[in-house]
């Protein structure tokens, strides 16, 4: 086959860049651009064995390791490609089905190797192999530079080994280990490689192997097992030479992973069987495993820092108050970063105004909050420029914002995250991730932070703008409820407000003494159900129905009647519960009726506690009148308790427990002279 012009001088340029090259570079050089050449997948060269041994890979280009790996070694009677090419003196092509069917270890489906023999004075030395796709005859030109590269390589392998080569002794008979050129080929193999015999005593080592096994003057001769021992390999990895009589016992090739423990790097070992031993091959794969343990590393990274988004957006999103928000930040963002606090600031006009902050001293943030936006530091930076600051050291803050030099030691911090706080492309603040030494964050660290202040801006706003409700909702609620109770001779009225809990304390719940003629007294007390401004607006404006109701003197069935009319008209999702009484001094008597409220509690001298009435009827908006009206009897110094399910029911227990717990504390009360609530 022939080439063209343009082939033929290019082939001719490559042997002359090859010309001072020999051994295992030599085959790397050619067997390259032999791949080149053809524009090939990948490609092999193979190499006799001395004595009976089959035909060893020698050089690799661009097949992945467990190719290769299959490739190792080549059945000398095979039907293989790379076996017939030797076998025959002549190049044979030979298309791949995808699996092992015969014709040797299997290769990618749709794809064909070239082998062409590397021929010498001495004969058929080995096998130069290209694998190509797809699964046709290659071109007569790629053809013939295959073979040109190959003529080439071999006419090279022709020349002596090297001289440290040709001085190694076997068994100290003088005979010359480098004696042929397949041992110079795998004398300078980038991977260790070294045979014992069946008595595993060594016989041959190359260069690489001398790395592992000591000197080949010192290791020839003797027994691998002696090496190990030199070495402290069964120390460092006990299970080895099992595996080494194992392979050998089984007759068939064993692969595996060890850390070797001269250097404690890291070599993939393939024990290949022989009939008159073992052949080892050795290569050293600790970038490899550097590569994948890093690759492991970023992968458990990424995965961590979607588990924190992901815990960071579950509890943002549980959050109400900026309270709330806060403690979610400091519980999910500081410790896997090592971070001692942080600080929310939030931009009002041009002051800033703290939010909320954990880890820092008060003084400082007190000397902070209210400071104006226009000071040169990196509050200002961020919140103009949108885009996060990162200062790895007081020194580098110090440097960068001189004007504030004497911040880091008051804030008892050496290194911050300054995170822009953006809504809806509205820049709101600045939340400061801080670290009590010296911090430098890398880009990984820095991109998760930059990420979660965007959760973090939104979950602040929402708080922000809850509070400000909250804020309202309270100080209406504090408005429409009595500033103080009527003085009354007839009754002592005492009243206490309580919230039951932290984020909603602001609800509907209301109470009211009302003045009655005749010295006789209204009591009433109700909860519109839900929480927020609408419930408290909703609470004034029947806490005013029922004063308009009562100066009416309706009976407390039917003010509840009537009030029944006024939630049905404010909408059908509305619901409260009231329980409205009235005490008559002259009989000593209350009659009362309840709308869904709990009843109230009779505390008489002299007697257990009781809660009066039965089964309240439903609430308000839900309630089909008439409603109940139980009457009890109040002798002189008893006690009537009025109060709301939230004091007697909550989660965590309901409200039986509660009531029993309410009934206990009123007995121990009405021991004092005096109540203490209404």
């Amino acid at each position: 086959m022939g080439m063209d012009e343009a082939i033929t001088a290019r082939i001719r340029m490559i042997i002359e860049a090859g010309d001072g090259l020999s051994g295992p570079d030599l085959l790397g050089f050619a067997l390259d651009h032999a791949v080149t050449e053809t524009g090939g997948l990948g490609g092999m060269v193979h190499l006799r064995g001395p004595g009976a041994r089959p035909p060893q890979l020698t050089a690799v280009h661009g097949l992945i390791r467990p190719v290769a790996r299959d490739w190792a070694e080549v059945e000398p009677a095979g039907a293989s490609a790379p076996a017939r090419a030797m076998a025959r003196g002549t190049p044979v092509w030979a298309p791949a089905l995808g699996t092992a069917d015969g014709t040797g270890p299997a290769l990618p489906a749709g794809s064909g190797l070239l082998a062409v023999p590397l021929i010498t004075t001495e004969g058929v030395t080995g096998a130069l192999s290209v694998l190509m796709a797809p699964a046709e005859r290659p071109a007569p030109e790629r053809w013939a530079a295959v073979e040109a590269l190959a003529a080439w390589a071999a006419a090279r392998l022709r020349e002596g080994p090297p001289d440290r080569g040709r001085d190694r002794d076997r068994d100290g008979t003088g005979a010359s280990l480098a004696d042929d050129q397949v041992s110079q080929a795998l004398w300078h193999m980038s991977d260790a490689f070294f045979a014992v015999d069946g008595d595993w005593r060594i016989t041959f080592v190359n260069g690489e192997a001398e790395r592992l096994l000591g000197t080949a003057r010192t290791t020839l001769g003797r027994t691998l097992w002696d090496a190990f021992t030199r070495l402290s390999v069964d120390e460092a990895e006990p299970g080895l030479r099992g595996r080494y009589r194992r392979a050998a016992e089984s007759g068939t090739p064993v692969g595996f992973e060890v850390r070797w423990p001269t250097n404690q790097r890291w070599y993939s070992m393939r024990l290949v069987p022989v009939p008159n031993g073992l052949t080892v091959y050795a290569a050293d794969i600790t970038a490899s495993r550097a590569r994948e343990a890093e690759r492991a590393a970023a992968e458990h990274a990424a995965a961590e820092r979607t588990a924190r988004i992901g815990e960071l957006t579950s509890a943002l999103a549980q959050a109400l108050t900026m309270r709330d928000v806060v403690n979610a930040i400091a519980d999910r963002v500081l410790p896997p970063f090592g971070a001692s606090g942080m600080v929310v600031q939030l931009i009002e006009g041009d002051v800033i105004r703290i939010a909320g902050a954990v880890g820092y001293p008060q003084p400082f943030l007190e000397s902070i909050d209210g400071a104006s936006i226009h000071e040169v530091s990196p509050v200002s930076e961020v919140y103009q420029s949108g885009a996060p600051a990162f200062v790895e050291s007081a020194e580098e803050y110090t440097a960068r914002y001189p004007g504030m030099a004497g911040r880091p030691a008051a804030a008892q911090k050496q290194a911050w995250a300054f995170l822009p706080l953006i809504v809806s492309g509205r820049n709101i603040g600045c939340s400061v991730v801080a670290f009590a030494e010296p911090r430098r964050l890398d880009a990984e660290e820095r991109a998760l932070l930059t990420a979660l202040s965007g959760l973090m801006g939104q979950a602040i706003e929402r708080a922000r703008l809850y509070d400000m409700e909250h804020t309202r909702a309270k100080e209406l609620q504090r408005g429409l409820l009595p500033r103080a109770l009527p003085s009354l001779s007839s009754v002592t009225a005492a009243a206490r407000y309580l919230p039951a809990s932290e984020g909603i304390d602001v609800g509907g719940d209301w109470y009211d003494v009302i003045p009655l003629s005749g010295a006789r007294v209204a009591l009433v007390i109700g909860d519109v159900m839900g929480h927020g401004l609408s419930e408290a607006a909703t609470m004034g404006r029947l806490r005013t129905a029922v004063n308009t109701l009562a100066e009416l003197e309706f009976p407390p069935a039917e003010l509840l009647t009537r009030l029944n009319d006024v939630v049905s008209e404010l909408g059908d999702n509305l619901y409260a519960t009231c329980l409205y009484a009235v005490y008559d001094p002259v009989g000593a008597t209350c009659v009362f009726s309840s709308a869904g409220h709990p009843p109230p509690a009779v505390v008489r001298p002299g007697h257990p506690v009781r809660f009066a009435g039965g089964a309240p009827d439903p609430p308000l908006g839900a309630a089909q009148p008439p409603f109940e009206t139980t009457e009890v009897s109040l002798e002189e110094g008893s006690l009537l308790v009025l109060y709301t399910d939230g004091l007697v029911e909550s989660a965590a227990r309901d409200i039986d427990r509660g009531m029993r717990h309410l009934a206990s504390a009123l007995s121990s009360a009405a021991r004092v002279p005096g109540p203490e609530d209404a």
